[in-house]
């Protein structure tokens, strides 16, 4: 059964000037992330060509994961030293 929520998404990096915010909600009735990221291609369709990590209860998932949290966090890629 699918409920509607409300999600709030924070983004960091560049992903904050390709959508023009640091954080959104989204109304969302879907199961899995990739559901979720579908519904953001359509907003900001910039971030189709980007390479990022999504983050949910401060662990990075995948697409496949199931959304269980109403926050989820989309990180930029991290260079590391």
């Amino acid at each position: 059964m699918k409920y509607n929520m409300q999600i709030k998404i924070k983004y960091f990096g560049m992903l904050t000037e390709i959508t023009n915010c640091q954080e959104g909600t989204i109304d969302f009735s879907g199961i899995y992330i990739s559901e979720l990221l579908e519904i953001l291609y359509v907003k900001y369709p910039s971030l189709k060509n980007k390479e990022f990590q999504v983050a949910q209860n401060q662990q990075l998932v995948s697409g496949k994961t199931k959304l269980n949290s109403n926050e989820i966090v989309l990180l930029p890629p991290f260079s590391g030293g």
